[in-house]
């Protein structure tokens, strides 16, 4: 009679290690065998670094200092001395991807850097553009951003704290730039 009930026991004891361990081992299969290849971010990541202290001045004539932004999400566009079509598209495509953040939109600024001396922008293209923030800068300087795309003019996302996290193209899709940004705006509790 004992050893039926030691038997039973060992028998419980065993059925209860494998209903604790099943999740645990449940959670290795499913991570190496079966890993995710669908990412969900549309712009490419980059390698978590912070952005390089860029100053010059404000088209306004002020001075403009890009570490004076942090604490908010930066959408920043960083142009060639001529980027008279691709500036338009990337200023287009940024200002409604972050209209579309609806009340969430005051986290994001959005700011346009430009060679010193470069050409000047339409101010028609200027006006059109709220909230913007633009200035000139040396190209050095900008030289030491991730390098832009063919058309001379890179979109660069940078989070609260100055870090460099994603880069679009001149023209991105404008829904998925949007979905990006607004993935970021929900999960981070910061800017």
């Amino acid at each position: 009679m004992k050893s039926t009930a030691e038997s039973r026991g060992r028998r419980t004891l065993l059925l209860l290690s494998l209903v604790a361990l099943a999740p645990i081992v449940a959670s290795y299969v499913a991570f190496y065998l079966f890993a995710p290849t669908k990412r969900l971010n549309y712009g490419e990541l980059l390698a978590p670094a912070p952005a390089p202290p860029l100053a010059g001045t404000a088209l306004g004539g002020g001075p403009f200092n890009l570490a004076e932004l942090r604490g908010k999400w930066i959408l920043l566009i960083a142009s060639g001395p001529d980027c008279a079509a691709a500036c338009e598209k990337a200023l287009y495509a940024t200002r409604q991807a972050r209209t579309i953040q609806g009340r969430e939109q005051d986290r994001v600024v959005r700011a346009l850097l430009q060679p010193t001396g470069a050409a000047a922008l339409p101010p028609a293209l200027l006006a059109a553009q709220p909230g913007l923030i633009a200035a000139r800068v040396d190209p050095a300087a900008l030289a030491q951003l991730p390098p832009p795309g063919a058309d001379g003019v890179a979109i660069l996302l940078l989070d609260p704290r100055g870090n460099l996290v994603l880069r679009y193209s001149a023209e991105p899709d404008i829904k998925r730039l949007a979905n990006d940004l607004g993935r970021l705006l929900r999960t981070s509790q910061i800017g």
